[in-house]
């Protein structure tokens, strides 16, 4: 099991092959949420939207990455599935943008706390 646990700002910093552990889970899971969501587009488009799977992919990628859409919906199912996967792929990408950076943002503050400390003493 994955644990997303950091160390206290009492504590030394994490070591770089363990830094860079931490951070290869981080992606692990950044990319799983990456995978769902492009797999909820891709079946969503091919339902609500009858692309083919080769468009549904081009429209979710798209749609995921912030570009757009590139098939007009026609259908009333297709235009709500479409908004619906829209509003989701933004909290979507701000959120897995998130949990990836997590790990950098905690080692440069816990770095910039430490050295804070040490200067004090």
């Amino acid at each position: 099991m994955i644990k997303f646990k950091f160390e206290h700002h009492r504590q030394e910093v994490l070591p770089l092959p363990k830094f860079l552990l931490r951070l290869s889970k981080y992606l692990l899971f950044s990319l799983i949420l990456i995978a769902f969501s492009l797999l909820l587009g891709i079946l969503g488009y091919h339902y609500f939207g009858k692309l083919n799977l080769l468009d549904s992919f081009h429209m979710s990628s798209m749609i995921l990455t912030g570009m757009g859409p590139v098939e007009e919906m026609t259908t009333t199912s297709a235009k709500i599935f479409s908004s619906i996967f829209a509003l989701y792929s933004g909290i979507a990408f701000l959120s897995i943008t998130a949990v990836f950076f997590a790990p950098i943002i905690h080692r440069i503050l816990h770095i910039l706390h430490v050295e804070g400390n040490n200067e004090t003493k």
